[in-house]
């Protein structure tokens, strides 16, 4: 009787390290299956292969694009996500719109730091993009990064100036970046003069005893000390 309960048990064990490696092996398939198609993986590729898996990549593509128009903006991602797997390396302008496409639904979703590494993406391999330059420049506003906003839309109005946007950016931007740049020294100043207070207050002196005075012409400043 013994004998048979350690026979059972044997087999119970088998078939729990059996159902394991069936578990591990779907997994391993599912990410050999997310992993982008290397150049040295194309180059081993039949024309045949090459064409199944264009074909796949604009298919999914395609998917993509049904869902955004119907603003399920997390399936788009999955399907363009699916669309870039799929895409050989030499598919060079059908990745970087995958990559664009991909961008555009986190922007939707408000996924700025995402929607930034696609569109980085996008441009790493079509560096005259407008479009994704114009998408970018609006995720850096949104980051606020203005700095880089201004650049991107200056780029884009260099490139089409009959673009309405990246014109209007260009002369909203600057002023935009003006004042958040004073907000930032006035909150710099009020922190320095906190420190400064609580430095010499035992001294029976505050930093109202010292007067900052700005040269208009350079704006810098002057510092003089009145009791």
């Amino acid at each position: 009787m013994a004998t048979d309960q350690r026979e059972e048990r044997s087999l119970d064990e088998t078939k729990d390290l059996s159902s394991e490696d069936d578990v591990s092996k779907e997994v391993k398939e599912e990410k050999m299956n997310k992993m982008e198609i290397t150049a040295e993986k194309e180059a081993l590729l039949t024309d045949d292969e090459k064409q199944e898996q264009k074909r796949l990549a604009l298919e999914w593509k395609s998917k993509g694009n049904a869902a955004f128009e119907i603003q399920d903006y997390k399936d788009a991602i999955e399907c363009y996500s699916e669309a870039i797997y799929k895409c050989l390396p030499s598919m060079i302008s059908d990745r970087a719109i995958f990559y664009s496409n991909r961008a555009a639904c986190y922007m939707k979703l408000s996924r700025h730091e995402e929607a930034l590494n696609d569109c980085n993406a996008a441009l790493d391999l079509n560096p005259d993009y407008v479009k994704v330059l114009l998408r970018r420049a609006q995720t850096y506003e949104a980051l606020d990064k203005l700095d880089e906003a201004l650049q991107d839309y200056q780029s884009v109005a260099n490139k089409d100036s009959s673009n309405k946007m990246a014109r209007e950016a260009v002369m909203r931007l600057p002023n935009e970046i003006k004042e958040r740049n004073e907000r930032l020294k006035d909150e710099m100043i009020g922190k320095l003069k906190d420190l400064g207070n609580m430095i010499l207050n035992p001294f029976g002196l505050s930093t109202d005893n010292f007067k900052l005075n700005k040269d208009p012409t350079t704006d810098s400043y002057s510092v003089k000390f009145e009791k």
